[in-house]
Protein backbone atom coordinates (compact mmCIF):
# COMPACT_ATOMS: atom_id res chain seq x y z
CA UNK A 1 0.00 0.00 0.00
CA UNK A 2 1.38 3.41 -0.77
CA UNK A 3 2.14 6.04 1.09
CA UNK A 4 -0.66 8.60 -0.35
CA UNK A 5 -3.37 6.12 0.39
CA UNK A 6 -2.95 6.09 4.14
CA UNK A 7 -2.51 9.98 4.50
CA UNK A 8 -6.03 11.21 5.32
CA UNK A 9 -6.97 14.10 3.61
CA UNK A 10 -8.17 16.22 6.35
CA UNK A 11 -5.49 17.61 8.77
CA UNK A 12 -6.16 16.80 12.32
CA UNK A 13 -7.42 19.77 14.07
CA UNK A 14 -5.63 19.87 17.19
CA UNK A 15 -2.14 18.76 15.10
CA UNK A 16 -3.03 21.76 12.67
CA UNK A 17 -3.49 23.94 15.53
CA UNK A 18 -0.17 23.24 17.17
CA UNK A 19 1.64 25.90 15.16
CA UNK A 20 3.24 27.14 18.13
CA UNK A 21 4.81 24.01 19.19
CA UNK A 22 5.75 23.31 15.54
CA UNK A 23 7.24 27.20 15.21
CA UNK A 24 9.15 26.84 18.68
CA UNK A 25 11.44 23.70 17.23
CA UNK A 26 12.13 24.83 14.45
CA UNK A 27 13.39 27.96 16.24
CA UNK A 28 15.51 25.36 18.43
CA UNK A 29 16.65 23.32 15.68
CA UNK A 30 18.18 26.35 13.58
CA UNK A 31 19.50 29.16 13.88
CA UNK A 32 18.37 32.31 15.15
CA UNK A 33 16.20 34.51 13.61
CA UNK A 34 16.01 32.69 10.66
CA UNK A 35 12.33 30.72 10.70
CA UNK A 36 10.33 32.64 8.84
CA UNK A 37 5.92 33.02 8.29
CA UNK A 38 4.01 30.00 8.50
CA UNK A 39 3.80 28.71 4.77
CA UNK A 40 1.05 26.16 5.15
CA UNK A 41 0.57 22.64 6.58
CA UNK A 42 -0.13 18.86 4.76
CA UNK A 43 -1.27 16.24 6.30
CA UNK A 44 0.59 12.83 6.57
CA UNK A 45 -1.74 10.55 8.16
CA UNK A 46 -3.89 10.12 10.77
CA UNK A 47 -3.42 12.36 13.43
CA UNK A 48 0.16 13.49 11.80
CA UNK A 49 0.51 16.62 10.59
CA UNK A 50 3.51 18.70 8.75
CA UNK A 51 4.18 22.12 9.49
CA UNK A 52 6.54 24.17 6.77
CA UNK A 53 7.94 27.59 7.70
CA UNK A 54 9.89 30.04 5.80
CA UNK A 55 13.37 29.19 5.51
CA UNK A 56 15.86 33.38 5.90
CA UNK A 57 19.21 31.85 5.67
CA UNK A 58 21.17 32.87 2.89
CA UNK A 59 21.84 30.10 0.58
CA UNK A 60 18.46 28.25 1.23
CA UNK A 61 15.88 30.56 -0.95
CA UNK A 62 12.72 28.27 -1.22
CA UNK A 63 13.85 26.03 1.37
CA UNK A 64 11.28 25.71 4.11
CA UNK A 65 11.20 24.01 7.57
CA UNK A 66 9.17 20.79 8.00
CA UNK A 67 7.71 20.02 11.84
CA UNK A 68 5.96 17.09 11.88
CA UNK A 69 3.99 16.92 14.66
CA UNK A 70 1.18 14.22 16.08
CA UNK A 71 -1.49 12.99 18.63
CA UNK A 72 -2.23 9.58 19.82
CA UNK A 73 -5.61 7.82 19.26
CA UNK A 74 -7.71 9.67 21.73
CA UNK A 75 -5.04 11.72 23.40
CA UNK A 76 -5.71 15.78 23.55
CA UNK A 77 -1.69 16.57 23.72
CA UNK A 78 -0.03 16.93 20.48
CA UNK A 79 3.52 15.67 20.53
CA UNK A 80 6.33 16.59 18.58
CA UNK A 81 7.55 14.15 16.26
CA UNK A 82 10.52 15.29 13.57
CA UNK A 83 12.09 18.76 12.30
CA UNK A 84 13.95 19.02 9.21
CA UNK A 85 15.10 21.84 6.69
CA UNK A 86 13.50 20.32 2.89
CA UNK A 87 13.96 22.14 -0.20
CA UNK A 88 10.11 23.64 -1.51
CA UNK A 89 9.14 23.71 -4.98
CA UNK A 90 11.18 26.64 -5.76
CA UNK A 91 14.32 25.91 -3.92
CA UNK A 92 17.47 26.79 -4.70
CA UNK A 93 19.12 23.30 -5.26
CA UNK A 94 22.79 21.81 -5.95
CA UNK A 95 23.31 20.27 -9.35
CA UNK A 96 22.90 16.93 -10.08
CA UNK A 97 25.82 14.20 -8.77
CA UNK A 98 28.58 13.50 -11.34
CA UNK A 99 31.23 11.02 -10.77
CA UNK A 100 34.45 12.18 -10.09
CA UNK A 101 35.65 10.35 -13.34
CA UNK A 102 33.24 13.26 -15.64
CA UNK A 103 33.80 16.26 -13.62
CA UNK A 104 38.04 15.97 -13.62
CA UNK A 105 39.18 18.77 -16.03
CA UNK A 106 43.07 18.85 -16.85
CA UNK A 107 44.46 20.68 -14.24
CA UNK A 108 42.69 19.34 -11.49
CA UNK A 109 45.34 17.31 -9.95
CA UNK A 110 47.74 18.24 -7.04
CA UNK A 111 50.40 17.37 -5.09
CA UNK A 112 49.81 13.42 -3.37
CA UNK A 113 46.81 13.51 -6.04
CA UNK A 114 46.00 9.52 -7.61
CA UNK A 115 44.25 9.24 -10.30
CA UNK A 116 43.07 5.77 -11.32
CA UNK A 117 43.05 4.79 -14.80
CA UNK A 118 40.01 2.42 -15.99
CA UNK A 119 41.12 -0.90 -17.46
CA UNK A 120 39.22 -0.17 -20.30
CA UNK A 121 40.79 2.91 -21.21
CA UNK A 122 40.76 3.50 -24.67
CA UNK A 123 43.57 5.38 -24.98
CA UNK A 124 45.90 2.59 -23.36
CA UNK A 125 46.56 -1.02 -25.22
CA UNK A 126 48.94 -3.81 -23.97
CA UNK A 127 52.19 -3.20 -23.84
CA UNK A 128 55.17 -6.12 -24.07
CA UNK A 129 53.60 -8.75 -22.42
CA UNK A 130 56.61 -11.24 -23.36
CA UNK A 131 54.27 -14.00 -25.13
CA UNK A 132 56.36 -12.92 -28.49
CA UNK A 133 59.17 -15.27 -27.41
CA UNK A 134 61.38 -16.70 -30.07
CA UNK A 135 61.88 -19.55 -31.23
CA UNK A 136 63.69 -22.10 -29.70
CA UNK A 137 66.84 -22.26 -32.14
CA UNK A 138 66.92 -18.66 -32.14
CA UNK A 139 70.34 -16.69 -30.97
CA UNK A 140 68.69 -14.72 -28.43
CA UNK A 141 66.75 -17.47 -27.05
CA UNK A 142 66.65 -18.61 -23.26
CA UNK A 143 67.93 -21.99 -24.55
CA UNK A 144 70.60 -20.91 -26.39
CA UNK A 145 71.56 -18.40 -24.12
CA UNK A 146 72.03 -21.43 -21.51
CA UNK A 147 74.26 -23.21 -23.58
CA UNK A 148 76.50 -19.72 -24.17
CA UNK A 149 76.59 -19.22 -20.38
CA UNK A 150 77.64 -23.06 -19.94
CA UNK A 151 80.16 -22.93 -22.57
CA UNK A 152 81.55 -19.50 -21.03
CA UNK A 153 81.60 -21.00 -17.35
CA UNK A 154 84.09 -23.69 -18.52
CA UNK A 155 86.15 -21.26 -20.12
CA UNK A 156 86.59 -18.46 -17.02
CA UNK A 157 87.01 -21.79 -14.56
CA UNK A 158 88.44 -20.29 -11.79
CA UNK A 159 87.45 -16.56 -12.58
CA UNK A 160 84.98 -14.46 -10.23
CA UNK A 161 81.43 -15.81 -10.50
CA UNK A 162 80.10 -12.25 -10.73
CA UNK A 163 81.78 -12.27 -14.38
CA UNK A 164 78.95 -11.70 -17.15
CA UNK A 165 78.47 -14.40 -19.10
CA UNK A 166 75.66 -13.31 -21.69
CA UNK A 167 74.65 -10.08 -22.79
CA UNK A 168 71.08 -9.09 -22.29
CA UNK A 169 71.00 -6.52 -24.64
CA UNK A 170 70.14 -8.75 -27.37
CA UNK A 171 66.87 -10.34 -26.20
CA UNK A 172 63.39 -9.56 -27.24
CA UNK A 173 63.03 -7.75 -23.58
CA UNK A 174 66.04 -5.66 -23.62
CA UNK A 175 64.63 -3.62 -26.84
CA UNK A 176 61.26 -3.89 -26.29
CA UNK A 177 62.77 -1.71 -22.90
CA UNK A 178 65.01 0.17 -24.74
CA UNK A 179 61.68 1.34 -27.08
CA UNK A 180 59.87 2.36 -24.53
CA UNK A 181 57.45 -0.45 -24.80
CA UNK A 182 58.65 -3.16 -21.75
CA UNK A 183 55.19 -1.26 -20.08
CA UNK A 184 51.76 -3.05 -19.05
CA UNK A 185 49.78 -0.38 -20.99
CA UNK A 186 51.29 1.65 -23.73
CA UNK A 187 49.20 4.54 -25.55
CA UNK A 188 46.81 2.82 -28.36
CA UNK A 189 46.34 4.74 -31.71
CA UNK A 190 43.06 6.59 -30.65
CA UNK A 191 45.26 7.81 -27.50
CA UNK A 192 47.80 9.24 -30.03
CA UNK A 193 45.08 10.60 -32.34
CA UNK A 194 43.25 12.49 -29.07
CA UNK A 195 46.46 14.11 -27.88
CA UNK A 196 47.67 15.70 -31.22
CA UNK A 197 44.12 16.76 -31.68
CA UNK A 198 44.48 18.52 -28.03
CA UNK A 199 48.02 19.73 -29.24
CA UNK A 200 47.20 21.33 -32.18
CA UNK A 201 44.32 22.90 -30.97
CA UNK A 202 46.14 24.66 -28.17
CA UNK A 203 50.00 24.96 -30.28
CA UNK A 204 49.07 24.96 -34.22
CA UNK A 205 48.92 26.68 -37.23
CA UNK A 206 45.50 28.12 -37.11
CA UNK A 207 45.96 29.79 -33.52
CA UNK A 208 46.50 33.57 -33.48
CA UNK A 209 50.09 33.12 -32.30
CA UNK A 210 51.60 31.21 -34.95
CA UNK A 211 49.41 33.53 -37.80
CA UNK A 212 51.38 36.07 -36.60
CA UNK A 213 54.83 34.66 -36.66
CA UNK A 214 56.92 35.61 -38.80
CA UNK A 215 58.54 31.61 -39.42
CA UNK A 216 56.97 28.17 -38.23
CA UNK A 217 58.83 26.19 -35.42
CA UNK A 218 60.07 23.69 -37.86
CA UNK A 219 62.96 25.90 -38.63
CA UNK A 220 63.09 26.84 -35.22
CA UNK A 221 66.55 26.45 -33.49
CA UNK A 222 64.78 25.78 -30.30
CA UNK A 223 62.87 22.79 -31.59
CA UNK A 224 63.61 19.83 -29.88
CA UNK A 225 62.27 16.68 -31.82
CA UNK A 226 59.87 14.13 -30.66
CA UNK A 227 60.65 10.15 -31.71
CA UNK A 228 58.21 8.04 -33.21
CA UNK A 229 54.99 8.66 -35.21
CA UNK A 230 54.29 12.24 -33.24
CA UNK A 231 57.97 13.09 -34.18
CA UNK A 232 56.47 13.95 -38.05
CA UNK A 233 54.04 16.65 -36.95
CA UNK A 234 54.85 18.03 -33.18
CA UNK A 235 58.17 19.11 -31.40
CA UNK A 236 59.18 20.53 -27.84
CA UNK A 237 59.29 24.26 -27.35
CA UNK A 238 63.08 24.84 -25.69
CA UNK A 239 62.96 28.52 -25.72
CA UNK A 240 62.64 30.45 -22.20
CA UNK A 241 60.79 33.28 -23.79
CA UNK A 242 58.41 31.42 -25.99
CA UNK A 243 54.70 31.29 -24.89
CA UNK A 244 54.96 27.43 -25.54
CA UNK A 245 58.17 26.85 -23.46
CA UNK A 246 58.10 23.30 -22.18
CA UNK A 247 54.81 22.30 -24.12
CA UNK A 248 54.31 19.74 -27.34
CA UNK A 249 53.91 22.14 -30.21
CA UNK A 250 53.21 21.72 -33.72
CA UNK A 251 55.83 22.05 -36.32
CA UNK A 252 53.26 24.43 -38.02
CA UNK A 253 53.01 26.45 -35.08
CA UNK A 254 55.20 29.63 -34.33
CA UNK A 255 55.65 32.53 -32.11
CA UNK A 256 57.82 35.69 -32.42
CA UNK A 257 60.79 34.01 -30.45
CA UNK A 258 61.81 32.63 -33.73
CA UNK A 259 65.68 31.98 -33.43
CA UNK A 260 65.95 33.27 -36.66
CA UNK A 261 63.61 36.37 -36.04
CA UNK A 262 66.00 39.05 -35.98
CA UNK A 263 67.81 37.68 -39.51
CA UNK A 264 65.15 37.06 -41.63
CA UNK A 265 64.19 39.48 -44.54
CA UNK A 266 61.72 42.43 -43.89
CA UNK A 267 58.11 41.49 -45.83
CA UNK A 268 58.81 43.22 -49.33
CA UNK A 269 56.73 46.72 -49.14
CA UNK A 270 54.12 47.78 -52.21
CA UNK A 271 55.10 50.49 -54.09
CA UNK A 272 53.79 53.96 -53.31
CA UNK A 273 51.12 54.72 -55.99
CA UNK A 274 51.16 56.88 -59.13
CA UNK A 275 48.51 59.31 -58.43
CA UNK A 276 47.91 60.72 -55.08
CA UNK A 277 44.28 60.72 -54.86
CA UNK A 278 44.73 61.89 -50.87
CA UNK A 279 45.07 65.63 -52.38
CA UNK A 280 43.30 67.80 -54.94
CA UNK A 281 45.57 69.30 -57.48
CA UNK A 282 44.24 73.11 -58.84
CA UNK A 283 43.29 72.32 -63.09
CA UNK A 284 41.70 75.71 -63.84
CA UNK A 285 38.98 76.09 -66.89
CA UNK A 286 40.19 79.52 -68.23
CA UNK A 287 43.87 79.63 -67.77
CA UNK A 288 45.48 83.31 -67.96
CA UNK A 289 46.18 84.86 -71.16
CA UNK A 290 49.95 85.96 -70.09
CA UNK A 291 50.71 82.12 -69.24
CA UNK A 292 51.41 81.35 -72.72
CA UNK A 293 48.88 78.54 -72.88
CA UNK A 294 46.57 77.85 -76.10
CA UNK A 295 43.10 78.96 -76.52
CA UNK A 296 40.46 76.92 -75.66
CA UNK A 297 37.94 77.74 -78.72
CA UNK A 298 38.57 79.02 -81.91
CA UNK A 299 37.14 82.44 -81.53
CA UNK A 300 39.46 82.88 -78.70
CA UNK A 301 42.26 82.16 -81.49
CA UNK A 302 40.93 84.49 -84.52
CA UNK A 303 40.48 87.08 -81.39
CA UNK A 304 44.02 86.39 -80.35
CA UNK A 305 45.25 86.69 -84.40
CA UNK A 306 43.07 90.29 -85.05
CA UNK A 307 45.17 91.79 -81.53
CA UNK A 308 48.45 91.08 -83.37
Amino acid sequence: MSAATTRSRTPDRLCAEAVDLARGAAEEAAAPGVVGEHAGLVSEGDRVVTHFFECKELGYRGWRWAVTVARASRAKIVTLDEVVLLPGPDALLAPEWVPWSERLRPGDMGPGDLLPTDAEDLRLEPGYTGEDEPLPSAPVSEEMAELVEAEDAELTAGTPSNLPVVPTRGSIAAVAEELGMRRARVLSRYGLHIAADRWEESFGAKTPMAQAAPAPCASCGFLVPLGGSLGQAFGLCANEFAPADGRVVSLAYGCGGHSEAAVMPKPPQPAPPVIDETRVDPFPLRPARDSGSVPETADEASAELGHS
